[in-house]
C-alpha cells in the first residue's frame, strides 16, 4: 500500500498547514492511547446515540472497514461508558485497519498495548456501552474533538494527538507542509550552527509559516 503524502509530516506541520488555509482539524482533548503510537488513513465513521427502548446495537460495523482505514467514533465526548474494546481491537488489527479515533473512551486496552494497535480517545474506563448507547449513523458526518469528519477524510495522528484533513485539500495541505518542513530545518540548523533564534526566525519568516492570508509559506 503507497503511503500518503501526508503520512511523513507531524500533526503540528500539519496543523500550521491548515491554520494557513483558514481550515479545522487539530481534534481537541483525542490523546494516543501510547507513546510511539501513530496511524494515518481515511475515515471510516460511526456515530453513537443514548441507547432507546428497546436498545439498539453498539453496531457490527467493522466488517465493512476496509485494509487501512481508521475508525471514527463519535460518541459525543462521553466518559461513563466505551464504544471500543479486545473483540474490536484484535479483529482490527488483523484486518490491517490503520487505527481508531474516539470521542470517548475504550476498554481492555492491554489487548491494544501488546499489538501496538494505534487507539486516540479520550481516556479509558471499563464500563460497556452496551444498553447505553446505540449506533445512529455509519459513513455520515460526525463531530470528534469539536472538528467535523467526514467520510474519506484523512486521519493523522502521533504523540501530539490526532489531526482531520478534509480530503479534497489534502495535496495542498501535503505542498504547504513540505515547506514548513524545509523552512524549520533551516531555521533548526542555522541555531545548531551558533545563529541566534531571533535573527534564524525571521531569516526563514518563522512567525507568517501557519498565518492565513500570506503568501510567505509558499515564497
Amino acid at each position: 500500500m503507497t503511503a500518503h503524502p501526508l503520512a511523513g509530516f507531524s500533526t503540528a506541520t500539519v496543523s500550521d498547514a491548515l491554520d494557513r488555509l483558514g481550515r479545522p482539524g487539530s481534534l481537541l482533548g483525542i490523546a494516543p492511547l501510547f507513546d510511539g503510537a501513530r496511524l494515518c488513513g481515511p475515515a471510516f465513521t460511526v456515530r453513537y446515540v443514548t441507547a432507546g427502548s428497546p436498545p439498539g446495537t453498539v453496531g457490527d460495523y467493522l466488517d465493512d472497514v476496509p485494509p487501512g482505514g481508521v475508525v471514527v467514533l463519535d460518541n459525543g465526548g462521553r466518559v461513563d461508558c466505551t464504544v471500543w474494546g479486545d473483540i474490536l481491537t484484535a479483529m482490527a488489527n488483523q484486518r490491517g485497519v490503520a487505527g481508531t479515533v474516539i470521542d470517548g473512551v475504550c476498554r481492555d486496552v492491554q489487548r491494544a498495548l501488546g499489538l501496538s494497535y494505534p487507539i486516540y480517545s479520550r481516556g479509558r474506563f471499563m464500563r460497556t456501552g452496551k444498553d447505553r448507547v446505540e449506533v445512529s449513523d455509519v459513513n455520515r458526518p460526525v463531530t470528534v474533538g469539536g472538528v467535523q469528519v467526514r467520510p474519506g477524510d484523512l486521519l493523522l495522528g502521533d504523540a501530539d494527538g490526532v489531526i482531520a484533513v478534509p480530503q479534497e485539500i489534502t495535496d495542498e495541505v501535503a505542498e504547504i507542509c513540505a515547506v514548513i518542513s524545509e523552512r524549520e530545518e533551516a531555521i533548526l540548523k542555522d541555531v545548531l550552527a551558533g545563529g541566534s533564534i531571533a535573527e534564524a526566525r525571521r531569516s526563514h519568516g518563522y512567525h507568517l509559516l501557519q498565518r492565513k492570508g500570506t503568501a510567505e509559506a509558499e515564497a
